[in-house]
């Protein structure tokens, strides 16, 4: 397996096997794919926005996300998760897992708690979102109650994702597993939306990803969870319907893209252009306000 290719590290114990948009998987150094039980999952600086990974880095958001993660891992801890250690080789230290291999369901499991973003523009046509019907009078920022649980089929690096129906979750996974999908998706957003909201962020929409533990079927959540580059966090105290919110996420980047400064049009199939030293610096401190204002905790590269 290739995916997005990139650099790769020379990591004393593992071999390098599989790059993403933004991470980078190994494998204990000779043992194949299928022998191997575990996996190094290195977050990068790379950032992607609509289905492109930029020339652009932001300095430290490898760290963000995976000190991020772990942190939302242990408060999440009633969902079971892909994580075994953070023993990792030094050159990888702060934005490395070493992970159960899970076998992943082909499905982005999305959850989305408030109206905004594609799905608000599929709102003003048709009054649904991923065809799932909602009342009338809904603005930019309404809160959906219950949450949304909107599925995405999982793309090929490069490839865009395609939302898809209930029903054709099914048809890839079965009536079982989508409803534990579902089910799963749906309450760890609205326990984490608690807890967000506690610290004065609210958690708009997230997406995580699930797989089965070969070692007993279990569903486990892997990946990244809960980090700007997955959800959208707004500033709860400036919250309101009706109008863009305030964001900690990489809608940022995705706003500057689709401005007048960048020159680029996402539809024209080109390649977006690098950001602007300011617009880097700028979300590095989103992801780095993100991480404090929720944990607590002071980032340390």
């Amino acid at each position: 397996m290739a995916g997005f290719q990139t650099e790769t590290l020379s990591l004393d114990g593992w071999d390098h096997f599989y790059s993403g948009k933004v991470r980078d998987l190994y494998l204990p150094a000779g043992v194949g794919f299928a022998d191997s039980d575990r996996v190094l999952v290195v977050a990068s600086d790379r950032i992607s926005a609509y289905d492109f990974v930029l020339t652009s880095e932001i300095p430290d958001k490898g760290k963000v996300l995976t000190q991020l993660s772990l942190w939302w891992f242990g408060q999440l801890s009633e969902f079971a998760n892909h994580v075994i250690s953070t023993e990792v080789p030094e050159a990888v230290a702060g934005r490395a897992m070493v992970c159960k291999k899970l076998e992943m369901y082909p499905i982005e499991c999305i959850a989305r708690g408030y109206l905004t973003g594609s799905g608000l523009a599929e709102y003003k046509v048709s009054s649904t979102v991923c065809e799932l019907p909602l009342p009338a009078g809904l603005v930019d920022g309404s809160r959906l109650q219950p949450a949304l649980f909107t599925p995405s089929a999982k793309a090929e690096v490069g490839e865009h994702d395609e939302n898809i129906s209930f029903a054709q979750t099914v048809e890839r996974v079965g009536a079982q597993v989508s409803e534990a999908l579902r089910e799963k998706t749906v309450a760890l957003y609205e326990r984490a939306e608690q807890i967000a909201r506690e610290r004065g962020i609210i958690l708009a929409d997230t997406k995580v990803e699930f797989g089965a533990d070969p070692s007993n079927g279990e569903i486990t959540l892997g990946d990244e969870v809960l980090t700007p580059d997955s959800s959208r966090f707004w500033d709860a105290q400036s919250y309101a319907p009706g109008k863009a919110q305030a964001s900690f996420d990489k809608q940022f980047v995705r706003d500057w893209l689709t401005s007048a400064a960048s020159g680029w049009d996402k539809n024209s199939g080109a390649e977006p252009p690098a950001l602007p030293a300011e617009i880097v610096e700028k979300t590095r401190a989103r992801y780095i306000d993100a991480y404090e204002r929720l944990t607590g905790e002071k980032f340390s590269a």
